[in-house]
């Protein structure tokens, strides 16, 4: 994949002290949105499919694990 140029606006103090301690800013900040974009995502995802993953802890909920009977532990 490519890299893009994008923009930023940063709070003042927090552009000085990541320059200071010589963070690389593009780089944390790819890494943040990236972690953000997947929770939002999964988060997306729970929310779309909420009825099947109800419908299945009910399903458990009523009946018991399947194939319970063959667990060791």
């Amino acid at each position: 994949m490519g890299r893009v140029k994008v923009n930023l606006t940063l709070d003042a103090e927090v552009a000085r002290t990541a320059r200071s301690l010589g963070l690389n800013m593009s780089r944390l900040a790819e890494a943040a949105i990236a972690e953000a974009s997947k929770v939002e995502r999964n988060r997306q995802w729970r929310e779309e499919n909420r009825g099947a993953i109800d419908a299945y802890a009910d399903e458990i909920a009523r009946d018991g694990l399947p194939l319970a009977r063959f667990r060791s532990f």
